[in-house]
């Protein structure tokens, strides 16, 4: 990665060193967990307010050094530091800790997204299109930001950062960041040029230019006030016992909509013989390790392979899908119902461990399909006892919905589905057993099911 860094941006980062290597591993997005944090190079520093002043902020992009990776090839992390002589009480829970050396010893840094003020420095730099060394705060000149929107932090964020301003926009801040085309922004610009309602358009971005790079570090669209996730709203209605197959028919026809509009704005791609093996072979791979790591997905390996090998069939047959832009990471709480009964999606950066280049990747629409298969699974097995058929029933409705729009019901094509249901259980396998060993008969549940071809 390219190094654009002030020549105060070391000597500050040094300060700072001792402190994040603590602080950075707590976070919920941190993406290196279970390595220690041995330092951290600049990759570019920008002062947005001066230190010496009441309150600082200091715009840092800085990698994480973490063995076994090589010097220079850490994660790449975006970080506001908040600069205060102390901390009042309310902001305690963003305490980064206090320096005692360097340009801003004596001080004590914190989490700027906490901090109304900081955080209103950003929105008023994106309403103003400002440019602050390697920063630059854009926004669609058709669509107006007035100032005075009070900030407030989104507390229940994980891979990322959110701020709500006066319930009327909603600013996500990337914390692990890559040089390229970030699908996040990408994707919903592409839709709001074709006049697609159901995700919203976005409002600013705010990039940085670092040697002839382009980073995407944050978005802002509009707040859909009001607003329940899918995932708490299916919750909700299990727990009462209600019936949830209309919103799933609903969100169906969302999805297809998405999906319909994607195929017109951005390009699509034929997947045939040679790509197909190429999908299968991956398939394959990330089965057979999954089943190396987790032992109890063993009994199962054979009939879940054979998902996989009748895909490559039907491909060696000469039989053609068509690929395109999908959201890539699709469940309930990538989902937004508003008050009007109209859901939304959100938050289509897929999912950010895998490589920006493969996120961005053209793909069968059934993989946004499969994900919300599995996410009304997930739901069922929330409650107790689990309500197995309550999820039949919602991923009938889904399909349904879904085929109301574009003509064509997912179940008609049983071996696609079942493949790609079958990869993402097979990585929901891996995930569980190994950040939340409690949830691991959920996806092994699924797995005992797709191995024997049991679909819906």
């Amino acid at each position: 990665m390219a190094e654009t860094v002030t020549p105060s941006t070391p000597a500050l980062l040094a300060s700072l060193d001792p402190l994040l290597r603590e602080w950075l591993p707590r976070q919920r997005w941190f993406a290196g967990k279970g390595r220690p944090v041995t330092g951290f190079s600049p990759v570019a520093g920008t002062e947005l307010l001066p230190s010496d002043s009441r309150l600082g902020l200091h715009h840092l992009l800085v990698r994480a050094e973490q063995p076994p990776a090589p010097a220079g090839a850490g994660d790449c992390y975006q970080l506001l530091i908040g600069v205060r002589e102390a901390l009042p009480p309310r902001l305690a829970p963003a305490l980064i800790g206090h320096v005692t050396d360097g340009p801003l010893a004596g001080h004590t840094v914190y989490d700027a997204l906490y901090d109304p003020r900081p955080a209103e420095v950003l929105l008023e730099a994106l309403r103003t299109r400002a440019r602050i060394g390697g920063l630059r705060f854009d926004r669609d000149p058709g669509r107006e930001i007035r100032d005075g929107l009070v900030a407030r932090l989104l507390t229940a964020e994980q891979s990322n950062s959110s701020v709500v301003y006066g319930d009327t926009f909603i600013l996500k801040l990337l914390r692990r960041v890559v040089p390229g085309v970030n699908p996040d922004l990408e994707i919903p610009l592409a839709l709001a040029r074709e006049g697609c309602d159901r995700v919203p358009p976005p409002t600013a971005w705010l990039r940085a230019e670092l040697d002839g790079q382009s980073y995407v570090l944050a978005v802002l669209q509009p707040f859909v006030r009001g607003a329940t996730d899918g995932w708490e709203l299916a919750l909700r209605e299990l727990a009462k016992g209600e019936d949830f197959t209309a919103e799933a028919r609903a969100l169906g026809r969302a999805t297809a909509e998405v999906h319909t509009v994607l195929a017109k704005a951005l390009p699509t791609a034929t997947l045939g013989h040679s790509q197909l093996e190429s999908q299968v072979a991956g398939m394959v791979e990330r089965l057979e390790a999954a089943a190396q790591a987790v032992p109890a997905l063993r009994p199962y390996e054979d009939g879940l392979r054979s998902a996989y090998e009748a895909l490559a069939g039907l491909a060696a047959e000469g039989r053609t899908w068509t690929a395109q832009r999908v959201h890539g990471d699709l469940h309930l709480g990538q989902c937004l119902r508003a008050p009007s009964g109209d859901w939304s999606l959100i938050d289509f950066e897929g999912e950010p461990a895998r490589p920006l280049a493969e996120r961005r990747m053209p793909q069968p629409p059934v993989r946004d399909i499969a994900g919300m298969l599995r996410s009304f699974d997930y739901a069922a097995h929330s409650v107790t006892p689990p309500a197995p058929g309550w999820a039949r029933q919602c991923r009938a409705a889904y399909c349904s919905g879904y085929a109301e729009i574009t003509g064509t019901d997912p179940r008609t094509d049983p071996v696609l589905l079942r493949a790609y249901e079958t990869d993402k259980a097979v990585y929901e396998v891996v995930y569980e057993a190994r950040h939340r060993p409690d949830w691991l008969p959920v996806p092994l549940s699924a797995a005992r099911r797709l191995a024997t071809t049991d679909l819906i």
